[in-house]
């Protein structure tokens, strides 16, 4: 049984700031191109950090190879991972973005038996669902599938990666001492991008400074430091149940903001792979018990 605790009503916090995020991240788009507004949103997501590492750290400078090395490649992956992403953006709407994005949960268990690790039999039919779901939202009529699309499932491959990558180093290494390195990464391969493919103005910044702060800010900052507040209490499968939610807000968002309108097919496509990830990551009664047993 699923108690609904301060700590899980934080991760349906961050579900809704990352759902709405995929609508800042369209929205932006306005103004600059995919570059330079990951660029912008990398560094504020790293100054908003900045503040609670100072509160907790007191000052001392952090150390360790294992977290410059695990910062550096985490911060590739995030790179790599949101520049599919945002480009994918300018070709699908920010619906079919959070749904395909949110394939990553079902995702990291496959990748976890690659690996050696076992794999619940639910986990294959939530993959089934939600390939399914994805066949639906995406294949048109004649078969194709939109580009834009394509790129989304792409990045989710590398927030695969950036899941399994940051699971290794959260056990090893501060947390928010890490989520600044990979910001501080991101934010120059970003930069190096930008100057190489785009030629953003003052203005563009200016004109885009409201999707930039919730994407930055609120999408980074904030949600990264609810999540990890919620996580020293929530059970791993349970918070990525909740944070699947994501997808369904990225929905919403997309149709009270952006007039964005989904098909039948569409919302059979949405509901199959929301499915797919509730059921790939819904605890069995025995995690359920021994996760009550431990919050006592």
């Amino acid at each position: 049984m699923l108690l609904i605790s301060p700590a899980h009503l934080l991760l349906v916090s961050v579900a809704i700031i990352w759902g709405f995020a995929f609508v800042a991240q369209s929205a932006g788009m306005e103004y600059l191109g995919p570059h330079s507004f990951n660029a912008a949103r990398f560094v504020l997501g790293a100054l908003s950090l900045v503040p609670l590492w100072l509160l907790l750290s007191k000052g001392r400078l952090p150390q360790g190879r294992t977290l410059w090395i695990g910062g550096l490649l985490a911060g590739v992956v995030m790179f790599c991972g949101f520049t599919f992403q945002q480009i994918g953006l300018l070709h699908t709407t920010a619906g079919n973005a959070g749904f395909i994005t949110g394939m990553y949960i079902v995702m990291v268990p496959i990748v976890g038996t690659l690996l050696g690790q076992s794999t619940k039999p639910q986990t294959w039919i939530g993959v089934v669902l939600a390939i399914l779901g994805l066949y639906s939202l995406t294949i048109g009529p004649d078969f194709s599938i939109n580009d834009g699309d394509v790129l989304e499932l792409v990045g989710a491959f590398f927030w695969t990666a950036h899941v399994l990558i940051i699971g290794w180093l959260s056990r090893k290494v501060d947390a928010i001492s890490l989520s600044i390195c990979q910001f501080a990464v991101a934010a120059v391969l970003a930069t190096i991008a930008a100057m190489f493919t785009e030629t953003p103005t003052i203005g563009d910044f200016q004109s885009a400074w409201l999707p930039l702060i919730y994407a930055g800010i609120a999408s980074s900052g904030i949600a990264c430091t609810l999540q990890i507040i919620a996580q020293r209490k929530v059970e791993p499968s349970v918070t990525a149940l909740v944070l699947s939610t994501e997808a369904v807000f990225a929905v919403i968002g997309g149709w009270l903001l952006l007039d964005e309108s989904m098909g039948s097919k569409q919302l059979l496509g949405c509901c199959l792979m929301l499915m797919g990830m509730l059921v790939s990551q819904w605890p069995s009664r025995k995690q359920s018990r021994l996760a009550t047993e431990t919050e006592r």
